[in-house]
């Protein structure tokens, strides 16, 4: 019997810990604390029903201790990562309007 409960109380604690950390994680948000950031923003948002707010409420705590365990690897990705890589490459080649068509070749 106390085995069946640790493992029902482990499989609750995997099962609610940080949705919306794990949707801005997988969704390709970047930044630090993008789950609780999200969050947050629904919390305030007046669009967002009272029963979305309540299941957030509840799970922020826990999406904050996820975005705490995914810290490094924010901070990782924040300078590696394909969106951040692009926008750098056009800071530095000054890139200003991609729709401009390129320069016509001069004819040798």
């Amino acid at each position: 019997m106390k085995t069946i409960l640790i493992v029902s109380a482990l499989f609750c604690g995997v099962v609610l810990t940080g949705c919306s950390s794990v949707m801005s994680h997988t969704g390709g948000k970047e930044g630090v604390y993008p789950g609780t950031r999200a969050s947050s923003e629904m919390l305030s948002d007046d669009d967002t029903g009272i029963g979305t707010k309540s299941l957030v409420a509840l799970d922020m705590p826990f999406t904050a201790i996820m975005d705490t365990l995914l810290l490094p690897w924010d901070l990782f990705r924040r300078d590696n990562s394909v969106k951040s890589r692009v926008e750098k490459s056009e800071r530095e080649n000054r890139a200003t309007n991609s729709l401009i068509p390129p320069a016509p070749m001069p004819a040798h």
